[in-house]
């Protein structure tokens, strides 16, 4: 079924990209970039003027999902944009670095049709917190909308809501929220804020989770003492899920999920506040996990995958993550769980929001500043 899956949308985005694809597209195709490991490629536009994308999901049929954060759930179909957008989204509340921010697919959807959104929403007053709700795709509608999750406690702050979403192997739901620009949240198990939460598709909470029972912790929660995760990503050997988070003024990074394990956020960092002041005087703590790979300076990382397409033999298991303040999307060569390479690709080209290994192999791309959607085309 996965093959048939593949071939299936391979032909279908082929029909569409040598049909409709316009002069503009041809046009910002035709420069070669060239990476260090020896692939050449080319970037093929294949939508312009999105505001803010942010996630991005490619249906069985070979339709494509994307996020706009204001709060728009557009389509790409027939190698062009729908001019309209999704009817029927939950409401979102489009606050500060908080709107639509993921969508993904249940691991049964070409039985069940399930959706899975990312998004703020609204709680008491003018605050709030990030919100999954999922629902099924009629047309242009979605339906069934049915809200699993809202993240506690209510806030009035603008930053940092996270988010990814990733389904495992076994079926249960992962996903981040960000310390809510509240540094203390990280390190208290009362709240949802700074933690990995893992629910079962229908929000229910799975009993193995590590704190359930305990009082005074919430029970949804699987790891703590996190920034904001906005990149999370299954490695295709062993399958763990990694994520990537920001730091303050330096000190961003990449870490393996795991249950019940403290990242140390704010007790221990790499960085330091925005005006130069120090956060914390240690790069460790007793107790807490130390991360896989630091940047400093920090690149705002964003969006990763996993490349196993063999289109990049190269990259073979390579992580490519988007990169806001970098401007560039960067690749990360690994030994195992060790990074022991690294390069810039695109440098300067725009701001990167989320990079994705599509089902006919070729890696897909996000940004905002402009607001793009395209692939990486190897030569």
């Amino acid at each position: 079924m996965k093959n048939l899956w593949i071939l299936l949308f391979s032909i279908f985005f082929i029909q569409c990209t040598e049909g409709n694809n316009t002069d503009q597209t041809q046009e910002n195709s035709s420069d070669v970039y060239k990476s260090n490991s020896g692939i050449s490629f080319t970037v093929d536009i294949l939508a312009e003027n999105l505001e803010n994308p942010w996630g991005l999901e490619f249906l069985p049929d070979g339709r494509v999902l994307i996020c706009e954060r204001p709060g728009r759930l557009r389509i790409f179909e027939n190698g062009r944009l729908s001019p309209r957008p999704v009817d029927g989204l939950p409401e979102v509340w489009a606050h500060g670095q908080g709107g639509l921010l993921d969508v993904v697919m249940h691991p049964d959807y070409e039985n069940n049709g399930w959706l899975y959104i990312a998004y703020s929403a609204l709680g008491q007053g003018n605050r709030g917190n990030l919100a999954i709700s999922r629902a099924r795709l009629d047309g242009n509608r979605l339906v069934d909308v049915e809200k699993i999750f809202h993240g506690q406690p209510f806030t009035d702050r603008r930053h940092h809501f996270g988010t990814r979403l990733v389904f495992d192997d076994d079926g249960y739901l992962f996903f981040a929220i960000g310390d809510r620009g509240q540094p203390d949240f990280a390190q208290n198990l009362n709240n949802h804020n700074g933690k990995v939460l893992r629910i079962h598709d229908d929000g229910s909470v799975p009993e193995d989770n590590p704190y359930v029972g305990q009082a005074g912790a919430l029970p949804e929660i699987w790891a703590y003492g996190s920034r904001n995760i906005q990149g999370m990503a299954i490695h295709p050997v062993s399958r763990d899920i990694w994520s990537h988070e920001h730091g303050p003024k330096g000190g961003d990074e990449i870490n393996i999920v795991q249950k019940g394990v403290n990242y140390a956020w704010p007790k221990a960092t790499f960085g330091v506040n925005y005006n130069g002041t120090v956060i914390s005087e240690h790069t460790t703590w007793p107790g807490t996990s130390d991360p896989l790979h630091v940047w400093t300076p920090s690149i705002a990382p964003c969006g990763m995958d996993f490349v196993t397409s063999d289109r990049y033999p190269q990259w073979e298991n390579n992580i490519l993550i988007g990169a806001l303040a970098g401007q560039h999307i960067h690749r990360l060569e690994l030994d195992g769980d060790e990074v022991v390479g690294s390069e810039k690709l695109l440098q300067g080209f725009a701001r990167f929001r989320q990079v994705k290994q599509g089902p006919d192999g070729y890696i897909y791309v996000l940004t905002e500043g402009p607001g793009l959607f395209f692939r990486l085309v190897p030569q």
